[in-house]
């Protein structure tokens, strides 16, 4: 096996103001990570993670999936020990998704909801699982994919590095086949640019630098609605191999085509003779008053339904102002929101902050993040309640 080309690229998009992504594409090595926190802190935490991998070299000697996880440790390490010694850099932390091709093999390490996919034959097969809120909720049956793309809290991420001491790493290995493309991205990327999209883009490109050119360039005209990164890397060679899963195997993006056949029947329908001109005459006085009694009816349906109408909308308005429930912002914090968890648009929700914690979503199993995280409505004083059991065991004494 060889490592063909290469390319890579990150872009600010159309709406955030700092590029927070990170990238390395140095062969047989590429990473792409996402930072996360205020002010600055999740570009410094990015960049951390990308200068681990460029300057740690103690693990050189490790086996290559060790060397992966090591390099990830000690990238996890270095931001953990900042965000505790910098109070501005308090919070921060990073995703990180790495590739390293070596020996006939791709292994990959992976921590967030950055991606890592694979195109072969045409097709695009996610590699990786996402470390998020909303995949959890899927993969425990609580939300759809489709539902999962518009929920009000598919940014947050269940883990990232640099919110604890040591970070648990997912691991693939892979024994490519000749031409086998990989690709890896930040979440800026999928959300914006559909699979089929994504390979037809690279499709049409005459190198990957123009691959990672064009998609990037289609995030943004999706909207860029976050930081687009993308690293692309060929692998060429004679002989086609097995490939083998070692650690915690990724999640393959099952593709399912759905054929609907409509079908239209037009009957025609023979004219309707006008009725004798005597007989309509005769008619004419007795159907005079139908047509007001007829409006009159309707218009009181019409009163009565805008009243009921009135009661529903005045009972919701009047429920959502007491619901409340548990769920996480953007930048991970667990937050107590008002109303319910659900959006009328991409920007508009049901739904607002009342109580931001200190306490981190990352900072939780994933069992305590399907307790807490339930969408169970309930008063304000009962959410809160239920957050402080968290913050009492995870946050240190102020």
């Amino acid at each position: 096996m060889r490592l063909g080309e290469s390319a890579g690229k990150t872009d600010a998009g159309r709406v955030r103001r700092r590029n927070e992504d990170s990238l390395v594409v140095e062969p047989p090595l590429f990473v792409v990570a996402d930072g996360m926190g205020g002010a600055q802190a999740g570009e410094v935490a990015s960049r951390l993670a990308a200068a681990a991998f460029r300057e740690y070299h103690a693990a050189d000697d490790l086996g290559p999936e060790e060397r992966v996880q090591a390099i990830i440790q000690e990238a996890n390490r270095r931001i953990y020990e900042r965000a505790r010694s910098d109070a501005g850099a308090s919070g921060m932390g990073t995703t990180v998704t790495a590739a390293l091709v070596t020996g006939g093999e791709v292994v990959v390490g992976h921590v967030g909801d950055s991606r890592a996919y694979r195109i072969r034959d045409g097709r695009l097969e996610q590699l990786t699982e996402d470390h998020s809120l909303v995949a959890d909720l899927v993969r425990s049956g609580r939300l759809s994919p489709e539902e999962a793309g518009e929920h009000p809290q598919r940014s947050v991420i269940t883990r990232a590095l640099g919110t604890d001491p040591e970070v648990d790493v997912d691991t693939l290995v892979l024994r490519p086949d000749p031409g086998d493309l990989f690709l890896l991205c930040s979440d800026g990327l999928p959300t914006m640019v559909g699979d089929e999209e994504i390979v037809r883009t690279i499709e049409r490109a005459k190198t990957l630098e123009d691959a990672a050119r064009d998609l990037v360039r289609a995030a943004n005209s999706g909207g860029g609605e976050d930081n687009i990164t993308v690293v692309l890397f060929r692998v060429d060679g004679e002989e086609a191999v097995e490939e083998t899963l070692v650690g915690p195997a990724g999640a393959s993006a099952a593709e399912v085509e759905q054929e609907d056949d409509l079908e239209d029947t037009l009957t025609d329908l023979p004219p309707v003779a006008p009725a004798p001109a005597p007989e309509a005459e005769r008619e004419a006085p007795a159907r005079a008053g139908k047509p007001r009694r007829r409006w009159g009816r309707r218009l009181l349906w019409a009163a009565l339904g805008l009243a009921f109408v009135a009661l529903v909308i005045g009972g919701a308005i009047y429920g959502l102002s007491r619901a409340h429930f548990v769920g996480a912002a953007e930048d991970g914090s667990v937050t107590v929101y008002q109303g319910v968890p659900f959006d009328l648009t991409g920007d508009v929700g049901l739904y607002r902050e009342r109580y931001v914690s200190r306490l981190q979503a990352a900072q939780l199993s994933p069992e305590e993040r399907a307790e807490l995280f339930d969408h169970r409505l309930t008063s304000y004083d009962s959410a809160r309640a239920r957050v402080a059991v968290y913050e009492a065991e995870a946050l240190p004494e102020p």
